[in-house]
């Protein structure tokens, strides 16, 4: 072989060395700059996460202060509305015999109850404590709400359609769960000013249990689908807006969710939705 082939062969050698390295160098480069584009995503995703987190914990910190301050104010009103309502009964007993003075009585009477009802609306929000879980008769809590509300049922015309079974048992919280039906119908009552129909249908599989409370009413619009769970949050002339708030809360309490949405025919349906029995009580 002569020199000078094999010089020629040593700089092809080099060559094929030198494109080998700039390949291995270049396939380096873009497995950083694709791991650097990863990395930028990650961080990016995570700080959109940590801000949305931050937000969630400032919302919950002011809702605290705010229950609190809430909670306090309202124990103090029940307090003063005690005594109060107490007299005005005396006095109505006193003026049995004047019907115009009676009148005006009745309407302050009215004016307590509703401020009575306000109350117990802050705290039945501002309550924070675990269930007391124990076996209940759906229906027997269905019928009993449905009986408080009989007169003001009829009055507005609206009629009830219910499918609980008898036999119906879960293992809940009475006092929370008659109190999230009872908020549960008022609201689909609230709904209906003009008559309608009120239904409420029970489910329960292996996954868990729903109940769902529907009205026939005019439905609810994007804004308030999505707000119907705020705190002091209301489309009404009246009421504290905690209504649909203290369902949540109570659901939550449970394990469990409170959903909403507008009815293919018509009208809104809540539905609380709870876990199966035996993973609640894994759970407890």
């Amino acid at each position: 072989m002569s020199a000078r082939v094999a010089s020629e062969e040593k700089t092809l050698d080099a060559n094929s060395d030198l494109q080998t390295v700039l390949a291995a160098w270049h396939g380096a480069t873009v497995r950083l700059e694709q791991t650097h584009e990863a990395l930028r995503g990650e961080v990016q995703r995570l700080t959109a996460e940590l801000e949305v987190k931050n937000r969630e914990l400032a919302r919950k910190n002011r809702l605290a202060d705010l229950g609190q301050m809430a909670s306090h104010i309202a124990h103090e009103v029940r307090n003063t509305l005690v005594p109060v309502t107490l007299y005005m009964s005396l006095l109505k007993r006193r003026l049995s015999d004047d019907s115009g003075s009676r009148d005006i009585v009745d309407k302050i009477v009215g004016g307590f109850t509703a401020l009575e009802a306000c109350v117990n609306d802050l705290l039945h929000f501002t309550a924070d404590r675990e269930p007391r879980r124990e076996t209940v008769n759906v229906r027997k809590v269905v019928d009993t709400v449905l009986d408080s509300l009989e007169a003001q049922l009829a009055a507005q015309g609206i009629a009830v359609e219910i499918d609980v079974p008898a036999y119906e048992r879960w293992r809940l919280d009475r006092d929370m769960f008659q109190r999230a039906v009872l908020n549960l119908a008022l609201n689909a009552i609230d709904a209906m000013p003009d008559g309608g129909s009120l239904s409420i249908v029970s489910f329960s599989g292996p996954e868990g249990m729903e109940l769902e409370v529907a009205d026939t009413g005019p439905g609810l619009s994007d804004e308030a689908r999505r707000r119907a769970f705020e705190p002091f949050f209301t489309t009404k002339n009246h009421g504290t807006g905690l209504g649909l708030a203290i369902v949540e809360r109570i659901a939550a309490a449970h394990g469990g969710e409170c959903l909403i949405q507008n009815c293919p025919d018509g009208g809104a349906a809540l539905t609380l939705r709870f876990r199966a029995p035996r993973r609640m009580e894994a759970a407890a």
